[in-house]
């Protein structure tokens, strides 16, 4: 058997259920991408990554194949050079961006009628912010309620949709059997009804990429989820928020934040590997943030928790029926009792001595640390007052 350089092989794109196979490690059902040649010839059976990045994470690539098989490789002038005979690189054609209809998107992203989703942003938010949410992200719904986290290119194309079963009162993923969130995507439903032709060939983007163009001039945010995107873009609306859509995504379709001054928040379980990913693109400005890493408990690992569920947590730690919220530059976060604050403690910025009014000593650091490692610049301390949706919605 011919070996080509390990460079030559990538992940298979998906083409169905048949594309994806039994994960050597998990033995979970097609779950497991193979690495394949320019002619869609696997390198091996055991060579290639499995979707559960959490619960596995197996992910066997082809520079370690090669490195553990030495007649059929070797290490050089610090790169591997295959003992048999190059393969000749075949020349690629751009290829056309296969699209969802525009139309689809019109149908299914609506005011009047609330996913499960955006039932829980409105726990969170006031109508007006859940409302800008649904309209910047073009968030749509389906009959069953179920969301639409459509992918959306920054030259306004739909690349396709993903479809989302939501707690509304939780925010949590509704598991199935195997303990999996469930979820489907747009073109594969569109395919089994035969709305689009067999041919059509996925071509992802990241969740939220649109915005870039829109506003040019705000710092970027990189989180894992859809739904972290959108939490955290409701409460810090002065960033631009955007979703890889999985824990593996930091690859080639970052390319277009070149330019773009970018900071990446890694689920409390992606610290490393996100960290390894940003320092392979020196082509970008990438900062890494590790606040999760330093400062989760153990708890917080075992639930894999990220960013917007600290954003949660604070938001749900007060009373919003009762108690007006506190925002810290446009970070909206539950307050204390006031006359619980750090009274006798005082900091060098007068805005954050106005803040610690309204938690208490215990939770003080936390805020200070949080305002600290999000890179916020605090500037006044506002009162809002929940409107009357939100009010009836936390008493009953």
């Amino acid at each position: 058997m011919n070996y080509s350089d390990y460079r030559h092989y990538q992940l298979e794109k998906y083409a169905g259920s048949h594309s994806r196979h039994t994960c050597p490690a998990c033995g979970g059902k097609r779950c497991f991408t193979l690495y394949v040649d320019e002619a869609g010839t696997p390198l091996a059976d055991n060579v290639g990554r499995c979707d559960h990045e959490s619960s596995c994470g197996y992910h066997y690539t082809p520079k370690d194949y090669y490195a553990n098989h030495p007649t059929e490789a070797r290490w050089k002038d610090g790169k591997f050079n295959v003992v048999a005979a190059r393969r000749t690189k075949i020349p690629t054609v751009a290829k056309a961006i296969d699209t969802i209809p525009d139309d689809i998107v019109l149908r299914t992203v609506r005011t009047d009628i609330q996913s499960d989703f955006v039932k829980f942003l409105c726990t969170l938010f006031p109508t007006s912010t859940v409302e800008r949410l649904v309209k910047d992200y073009q968030i749509g719904v389906t009959k069953a309620r179920d969301v639409l986290f459509y992918e959306i290119d920054i030259d306004g194309r739909v690349r396709t949709g993903k479809v989302m079963k939501y707690d509304p009162n939780t925010g949590h993923r509704v598991k199935d059997a195997d303990g999996n969130g469930r979820f489907d995507w747009v073109h594969s439903m569109m395919k089994r009804n035969g709305q689009l032709p067999t041919a059509w060939t996925l071509t992802q983007c990241l969740f939220g990429e649109h915005l870039l163009k829109r506003v040019p001039s705000k710092d970027v945010r990189i989180v894992e989820s859809e739904k972290t995107a959108i939490i955290c873009a409701g409460f810090m609306p002065e960033f631009v928020w955007i979703a890889t859509g999985g824990k593996s995504q930091l690859n080639g379709r970052m390319d277009v934040l070149r330019g773009r001054k970018v900071t990446l928040f890694p689920d409390v379980d992606g610290y490393p590997l996100w960290k390894e990913k940003a320092a392979e693109r020196r082509d970008l400005c990438l900062t890494v943030s590790d606040y999760l890493e330093r400062r989760a408990t153990d708890e917080d690992r075992r639930n894999k928790i990220d960013i917007a569920d600290l954003l949660i947590r604070w938001h749900q730690a007060g009373e919003p029926d009762s108690r007006p919220a506190t925002s810290v530059s446009s970070v909206s976060l539950a307050p204390q009792n006031p006359g619980m604050g750090h009274s006798a403690i005082q900091y060098r910025n007068p805005v954050v001595n106005e803040v610690a009014k309204y938690f208490s000593p215990e939770e003080m650091p936390k805020v200070e640390a949080l305002i600290e490692d999000l890179y916020l610049v605090p500037v006044s301390v506002s009162r809002k007052i929940p409107d009357a949706n939100l009010r009836r919605q936390n008493s009953k």
